[in-house]
């Protein structure tokens, strides 16, 4: 049996027969505006924010509960060797033992090619990369095991851990630990509700400066000239910093390095971009 036709259907008919028909998915996108000439072609990786309970990653309570030796054990079987010879050689100077300490950290470490490069550097440094990702900073412990392999005696003080620097890193290293700080090609998080989660700032900024040493130094280079402003403003408004003169840039050893020991930076130099690099010193800030 046929609906009666009232007023009300009969408006809804209508007002269906002159809305516009509904564009396919591919009309869709070829009616969409184009991206850009300078629109970013990939996206940044996504990064976890929190570990979850099932997580490997596991932070210390405090610096000294951590276990370094399990990272570096043919390094510390040395250093204890060492000190026992001194001391069984009578030398006063030696004193009790006490445990080497890591002394670089390069937060947010990818592959691991930055520690690759410090290791023959720094010999008789300890270095540690600092990654968020579960399987990259499997691979670069792994791949610093397997060079130690190829290469015996070498490639002995480096080796990664997967934390999140950004909440815990003062759980690592005790008050002026370290002495270089790296954060090489970091997120750019482009979105300005995104920018709390950059690497650089004023509160993180504080927790760095506590685990350097007076007179340690922080190196960053981004291929984003936007961040790169943006990490320089934040590093020289904080007090405890003070950017490195020209000449001092030129007469590290590190920084050559941080162009292209990265496989970041070795993408940025394939592609012939733009690096932006800043450098600064810790300094005793005010009383």
């Amino acid at each position: 049996m046929r609906a009666l036709e009232t007023p009300e259907r009969t408006a809804a008919a209508a007002v269906e027969r002159a809305r516009p028909p509904e564009p396919n998915s591919r009309a869709r996108r070829e009616s969409a505006p184009a991206a850009p000439p300078y629109a970013r072609t990939r996206s940044a990786p996504r990064i976890p924010l929190t570990f979850p309970s099932s997580s490997r990653a596991r932070s210390p309570l405090r610096p000294d509960a951590y276990d370094w030796e399990s990272h570096y054990p043919e390094f510390f079987a040395k250093h204890r060797k060492k000190s026992a010879d001194a001391e069984a050689s009578g030398d006063a100077a030696a004193g009790p033992y006490s445990p080497p300490l890591v002394r670089f950290a390069d937060v947010g470490c990818g592959f691991g090619g930055l520690l690759v490069r410090l290791s023959p550097l720094f010999p008789d440094d300890l270095a540690v990369g600092m990654e968020i990702r579960d399987k990259v900073s499997q691979y670069v412990k792994e791949r610093c095991v397997a060079l130690r392999r190829e290469h015996p005696g070498s490639y002995e003080n480096i080796s990664c851990i997967r934390t999140n620097s950004m909440k815990y890193l003062p759980n690592f290293f005790q008050k002026g630990q370290l002495t270089k700080l790296f954060f090489l090609f970091p997120d750019p998080h482009f979105k300005t509700a995104n920018h709390r989660r950059r690497i650089i700032q004023r509160s993180l900024l504080s927790e760095y400066a506590y685990a350097l040493a007076v007179g340690g130094i922080v190196y960053t280079i981004t291929d984003v000239e936007e961040l790169g402003r943006w990490m320089a403003e934040k590093i020289e408004e904080h007090p405890m910093f003070e950017r490195l003169t020209e000449e001092e840039c030129k007469a590290d050893p590190v920084v050559p390095l941080l162009f292209t020991g990265t496989e970041e930076g070795q993408k940025v130099e394939r592609n012939e971009g733009n690096t932006f690099l800043n450098v600064f010193r810790r300094v005793e800030g005010p009383k």
